[in-house]
């Protein structure tokens, strides 16, 4: 779903808002109670069914945004309570995805359905094609829900678009099956097999699945004077139209102390990784996986244990990077910003990684700062990462970053996966195969196979302020200052 919605916008409002409050020394204060009635003011026209039923969904929103479980929501508590809870946490807490069942819409399962643009045509592909005999025409086509196995030969050959395919669209975006029905008809999501990929926040049209921020977090300790290390990702620097020298003025002006780029640690794990893989193949082993992306790795120790022999044991990015700023402040509290849930996730078991925001809410804080990163003054940076570390956003870059550094890159044959969605699963399971001897290598299989979850790549995370397009744009800038400053 495109990030231009009302969704993201409300997303955005709230954290703006909850920002704007903390930084006054306001967020425990009757102000934060106000908020729904503000958005939701008497006489605008609901988005749902009343104006007081939106103000009660925003009420449980503002949960989510600062960090709460709206399952452990109590109509009878004052958002403020709620404000000194998040004040007063030690630490984020478990799990990092909460739902809102009052917003899910109980989606119907996954059906078809003959539209009014069926012309009952003499060639009646859709009949004809269906192996189960579910469909037959009388004036128009029929479907005969006991019959039909969902195969969706009937959409794929009817030549007026005339039946369409309605989904349920969070479970049709898990590419593991984590998301299932709950007894009421809601959707529930299995922690167990979710590998935090996103897609399904990225595609719920009701907002009904939301990560819970850990902003309020953040700025608690920049405001309580901490040293506060901000180590932000290459796909970061592709979500503001600014150069990394005004980004990082701008990241001083939040508050943050120190300042890393993520791409730093990308080059140290180019680095491992090319070693790895050449004494990996060397060894005789059939392929290794890049080991970047967090959801992927997930995906693979859950649903594809035959790979899991394979997966580079290089750490990402994000570790070694953290692991730098430890180093340079043991005392000094690290904050990753991503594009990314699964990188939240991988910050729960990362000893060197505190917090995880994402781009949504470094662009809140900004806002809420009245920051324009676009007319900052930029820093002086003379110490720059390589090009192919900050190309690490895009899919290729991963595997081009590890290309270059080979002694011998006549060794590689590359494979990439560019998205963990159903076929990307498939194509992962084929190498599982491959690996377990239980399937043939092909003109296209890869001895060094590249995976992100997220078609494009972190430049299209769950979790970004700009369109995929305009995103690659700025990430070419990006790259482009590295590459000028080598040569």
């Amino acid at each position: 779903m495109n990030i231009n919605n009302n969704a993201t916008n409300v997303k955005k409002e709230l954290l703006v808002r909850i920002a704007r409050l903390q930084l006054a020394g306001e967020l425990d204060s009757r102000k934060i109670n106000r908020i729904p009635t503000e958005m939701r003011p008497s006489g605008e026209p609901p988005l749902g069914c009343c104006t007081y039923h939106d103000r009660e969904l925003l009420r449980m929103r503002l949960l989510a945004r600062m960090g709460i479980s709206v399952e452990n929501y109590n109509d009878l508590n004052d958002l403020d309570d709620y404000a000194r809870e998040a004040l007063d946490r030690k630490s984020p807490t478990w799990p990092m995805i909460t739902v809102l069942y009052e917003a899910c819409n109980g989606c119907v399962k996954q059906n078809f359905m003959v539209t009014n643009a069926c012309q009952g045509c003499f060639a009646r592909p859709c009949m004809t094609n269906c192996p189960k005999g579910a469909i037959h025409i009388v004036h128009h086509a029929h479907i005969d829900a006991e019959k039909c196995v969902h195969c969706g030969l009937c959409v794929d050959n009817c030549p007026y678009h005339a039946i369409i395919r309605i989904t349920v669209p969070c479970e049709a975006a898990c590419p593991v099956g984590a998301i299932s029905k709950g007894e009421d008809g809601h959707e529930v999501i299995d922690f167990h097999k979710c590998i935090y990929c996103g897609k399904c926040m990225q595609e719920c049209p009701f907002g009904a699945m939301m990560d819970k921020s850990q902003l309020v977090d953040v700025i608690k300790h920049i405001m309580d004077g901490r040293k506060v290390s901000v180590m932000y990702a290459p796909s970061i620097a592709s979500q503001f139209k600014a150069s990394a020298g005004q980004l990082e003025r701008a990241l001083g002006q939040l508050g943050f102390t120190s300042l890393y780029e993520v791409a730093r640690g990308a080059d140290i794990c180019a680095d491992k990784e090319a070693k790895e893989f050449t004494g990996r193949i060397k060894r005789g082993d059939k392929l290794m996986t890049t080991s970047c992306c967090s959801a992927y790795v997930r995906a693979v120790h859950i649903h594809v244990p035959d790979l899991d022999s394979c997966v580079s044991e290089t750490r990402s990015p994000m570790h070694y990077t953290a692991e730098i700023a430890k180093k340079d402040d043991p005392d000094c509290v690290t904050v990753f910003v991503g594009p990314c849930l699964a990188k939240r996730r991988e910050g729960f078991d990362d000893e060197f990684v505190d917090y995880v925001i994402t781009a949504e809410e470094l662009s809140a804080f900004f806002e809420a700062k009245g920051i324009d990163v676009s007319k900052m003054e930029p820093v002086e940076k003379t110490d720059l990462p390589s090009a192919s570390g900050r190309n690490f956003a895009r899919t290729g870059g991963v595997a081009e970053a590890v290309r270059c550094r080979l002694e011998n890159p006549e060794i590689l044959k590359l494979d990439v996966i560019n998205g963990l969605d159903k076929a990307g699963m498939k194509k992962l399971k084929f190498y599982g195969e491959l690996n377990a001897g239980r399937a043939e290598p092909n003109e296209s299989t890869g001895n060094l196979v590249e995976v992100m979850s997220c078609e494009g790549g972190c430049v299209a995370g769950p979790c970004v302020v700009q369109k995929l397009n305009l995103a690659a744009i700025q990430l070419d800038k990006y790259v482009g200052e590295a590459e000028k400053k080598k040569s």
